[in-house]
């Protein structure tokens, strides 16, 4: 996989945010469909539709535990007045060979357990004397506590309506409806309707497997001493945390020291492991930028086509930004900004929608919105680049949360919006209507 950049980009040479994003999205392609057991499918997006092969309820069923009766035997039944039925025996879930309810007769049944034939509604237990001759119980006692409540007589105080509290064959979904649409994402509810209608495996596209890498002589382990000049890596988290929000598998590598050749040998231990890679730090114009110095190149005669591009954005924060292939396989890596929010923004905007077009998925951006503007002064922006500014957003406004400083990572952690400040625009005035990036 190569770079699909389509103009040259000279020194100073300046690409849209969208441009780049058009770039990444024509290069990175969906991953090959697999197949998946039910609980390996989760997060995964479905391939093909999925149609019901049995109805659910596969057969009327009891929605209560209660007695299974014909509805002219409980007519006008009340406490003063109560239907007396003849118990024929028990129909518990799962049960096969089912009893029959004739005129006068009951059968004690359980929630799910099949109606037996002649039965045309079940009513409560808690309707009924529950079979001992006195006024209405609160419920069954256990089958192996007391076995004779599967026969002699039960009193009914209360007439039911036919069908009442059975659940009907095919209510919930006929065989040869639709189950699941292609393209849905497999949760928890979907996994389940998978199951119930008798589907081990499914056809999916995988989870793409991620790798996020920060790179930085000066970074430290959370948990580790903090020694002079030195700061903990947060980005790795951070965005390690994104991509699976996004709905990768993702795996962090730690920091890796600004030395060109270490960070290539981390690079391609990581290849094996990875549908997408990840950096942050060293893509600037500094001497100690590892990440330019280490992956600027073509590709050789082993890895035709490949090779990472390094470019300067217009946009603020996340203008130096990196995208290309490496290794055999191509595999898509993008090269991120150091300063925490320049990186984290850079992720939303590109990687993002990278991870979502790998799993497959027709939508791969986060949701956008208008938003009207309360700050209480105007809010500047360099001219020729769109700048995006975190904020938090509610009932139709959103706020700006500190400033538009890259590594005010507190500020970060209070957004849930960013105010998108187009290209064209030096200020924008409190109660102007902006555009928002919705994060959660």
């Amino acid at each position: 996989m190569s770079s699909a950049a389509t103009r040259p980009a000279g020194p100073d040479d300046l690409w849209s945010v969208d441009e780049h994003l058009e770039d990444i999205l024509a290069t990175v392609r969906p991953l090959e469909p697999i197949e998946l057991h039910l609980l390996d499918a989760q997060g995964c997006v479905l391939v093909d539709d999925v149609t019901v092969p049995v109805a659910l309820p596969p057969f009327d069923n009891s929605s209560m535990d209660g007695y299974a009766v014909r509805v002219a035997d409980v007519a006008g039944a009340s406490e003063e007045f109560p239907a007396v039925l003849e118990v024929v025996g028990d129909v518990a879930a799962g049960a096969g060979g089912l009893l029959r309810v004739g005129p006068g007769q009951a059968a004690r049944i359980m929630t799910g357990a099949p109606l037996p034939p002649g039965a045309e509604a079940v009513v409560p237990v808690e309707w009924t004397d529950g079979g001992l001759g006195e006024g209405p119980v609160t419920g069954m006692r256990a089958r192996s506590l007391a076995p004779e409540g599967a026969q002699g007589q039960v009193r009914v105080h209360r007439p039911a309506e036919a069908r009442a509290h059975v659940r009907a064959q095919g209510s919930d979904v006929k065989a040869g409806d639709l189950a699941l649409e292609a393209g849905t994402v497999l949760g928890p509810p979907q996994i389940a309707l998978l199951a119930a209608i008798g589907r081990g495996t499914v056809r999916v596209r995988p989870r793409p497997r991620v790798v996020v890498m920060s790179t930085g002589s000066e970074l430290v382990q959370p948990g580790e001493e903090l020694g002079p000049g030195r700061i903990y890596d947060s980005n790795s988290f951070a965005l390690t945390a994104a991509a699976r929000d996004a709905g990768a598998i993702a795996y962090r590598v730690g920091a890796v020291a600004d030395d060109a050749d270490t960070l290539r040998a981390a690079i391609e231990d990581q290849l094996i492991r990875a549908d997408l890679l990840v950096t942050t730090g060293g893509v600037s114009v500094g001497a100690y930028d590892v990440v330019k110095e280490a992956l600027s190149y073509a590709g050789d005669e082993d890895e035709p086509g490949s090779g990472v591009e390094f470019r300067r954005l217009a946009m603020q924060p996340g203008k130096p930004q990196g995208f290309g292939s490496i290794g055999r396989d191509h595999t898509p890596l993008l090269a991120l900004p150091g300063n925490p929010v320049s990186s984290y923004v850079s992720f939303e905007l590109f990687v993002r929608p990278a991870i979502r077009t790998l799993m497959g998925l027709d939508d791969v951006h986060r949701p956008r919105t208008r938003a009207t503007l309360r700050t209480d002064r105007a809010l500047g922006s360099p001219k020729g680049r769109r700048q995006f500014l975190r904020g938090t957003y509610a009932d139709g406004e959103v706020t700006p949360v500190g400033g538009a400083g890259s590594h005010l990572i507190g500020a970060l952690a209070r957004a849930d919006a960013l105010i998108v400040v187009p290209e064209d625009t030096e200020s924008v005035a409190p109660g102007a209507e902006v555009e928002v990036v919705l994060l959660g």
